[in-house]
């Protein structure tokens, strides 16, 4: 095999390699389920922010929300929507 062939296929591979993803332990279904969601969050509330995980959390699965924070709480309630809201476009 030609020195040229050789150091091609050499370079290919080891780019290819680069250019995996690594092996995970856990399936990518549970990965995303434990996740809080990717969104900056910073000057809100601590209840709108909750209101936002688990409104965005009720998307992935059941339900998940406090009800008597929902109703008497309006940064949850209005977190809870937001999160709720968007999580779901994304899906």
């Amino acid at each position: 095999m030609p020195a040229i062939v050789r150091w091609s296929l050499i370079m290919v591979l080891s780019c290819a390699g680069c250019a995996t993803q690594p092996w995970s332990s856990q399936p990518r279904s549970s990965q995303r389920q434990s996740s809080p969601p990717q969104v900056n969050l910073s000057g809100y509330s601590p209840a709108f922010k909750q209101g936002y995980s688990d409104g965005c959390a009720s998307v992935r699965a059941s339900l998940r929300r406090d009800e008597q924070r929902y109703r008497g709480d309006s940064d949850y309630m209005i977190g809870w929507n937001d999160g709720h809201s968007m999580c779901q476009r994304r899906r």
